[in-house]
């Protein structure tokens, strides 16, 4: 799995190119991490090129997330793919994450 990295400002997204699943889901908490301990803790997954994630994925997302809340900071997930938000639905975690419908509004919803 690729996974590309930008800054906005105070913000990192997190671009996962590929599927989330078992094989690639502890590359993807080990590199939430590791953005952890060189930014300020505010994060955005663009989801739009992740065209499926396993449970072993929405493990890696939901502990970055509870990680990340429980300093104080936030991760906002945005562009899922259909696919990824039914998952989400299913699984009962749609509101354990914010949604937004690209990079830039959950960039902004930072600032508010």
């Amino acid at each position: 799995m690729e996974i590309n990295e930008q800054r906005h400002g105070a913000v990192t997204v997190i671009k996962p190119v590929g599927p989330l699943v078992q094989g690639d889901a502890t590359q993807f908490r080990t590199h939430v991490q590791e953005v952890m301990t060189r930014s300020l803790g505010r994060f955005v997954v663009d989801a739009s090129s992740i065209p499926f994630v396993d449970s072993a994925g929405l493990e890696a997302m939901l502990a970055a997330t509870e990680e990340l809340a429980s300093g104080g900071r936030a991760l906002r997930l945005c562009a899922a793919t259909d696919t990824v938000r039914e998952v989400l639905e299913l699984t009962g975690l749609n509101d354990r994450f914010e949604h937004f419908l690209d990079v830039n509004m959950a960039v902004r919803s930072f600032l508010a």
